[in-house]
């Protein structure tokens, strides 16, 4: 299901044109089963009895094709990160960092080879806001104030939004959300809170906005 989600993602993105004009090379589709392809052959039974897969995978291609994808490399880059995150959830795997994708360039390599190394690595995950426009706003130790004033970090141009309403912030690996004194107060998951511990999914509506968090 990721990798069907990936190919699908892949070729809106491009509108067809990475895969239609080379139909007998490589495509993006086996550079995703080569990667969800290592995380299950190097998955380890964790301390805790889960098991673990890698998140960190270095892809090296032919020459050729790393510049046959040089205009999407980036879009590439991050649609295979997404569908390595697609494929632990679905097969329950833990991760113990955020997946991270390189591809690098080899002459050694034909076109159409793949080498793909996966290794797991402790990392901070990381934590975002993401706004109506799928805006992503990294959450940190560092308050993120909310508000109708321009130096606040997320401004709302609500006139039910006070003008510091609310802040997030990360403290013990967990995520908080406090109350500033606001006038319309704030709503987590349709209930009305002063203060919170925020998780993956979680919907805020500070006035007429609503922000999702997402904390892998």
């Amino acid at each position: 299901m990721g990798i069907k989600r990936f190919e699908e993602r892949i070729e809106r993105l491009v509108e067809g044109s990475l895969t239609r004009p080379f139909r007998s090379a490589l495509q993006p589709i086996e550079i995703g089963r080569r990667v969800t392809r290592e995380m299950d052959l190097q998955r380890r039974v964790g301390p805790r009895g889960s098991l673990v897969a890698p998140n960190v995978f270095a892809v090296t291609l032919a020459s050729d094709d790393v510049e046959r994808f040089s205009q999407y490399i980036d879009a590439l880059v991050h649609e295979l990160a997404e569908a390595a995150r697609e494929h632990a959830d679905i097969e329950g795997y833990d991760l113990l960092g955020p997946v991270e994708v390189d591809i690098f360039e080899s002459s050694r390599l034909k076109l159409g080879q793949i080498e793909v190394v996966a290794n797991v690595q402790q990392g901070d995950f990381p934590c975002d806001v993401v706004m109506p426009d799928g805006k992503r706003i990294p959450i940190s130790e560092t308050p993120l104030v909310i508000g109708r004033l321009p130096e606040c970090q997320v401004v709302l141009n609500d006139p039910n939004v006070s003008r510091r309403h609310a802040e997030i912030y990360k403290a013990n690996n967990e995520i908080f959300i406090q109350d500033l004194g606001s006038t319309n107060g704030i709503k987590v998951n349709g209930n009305r809170v002063k203060n919170a511990v925020l998780i993956d999914g979680d919907d805020v509506v500070i006035g007429a906005t609503r922000l999702i968090i997402e904390a892998p």
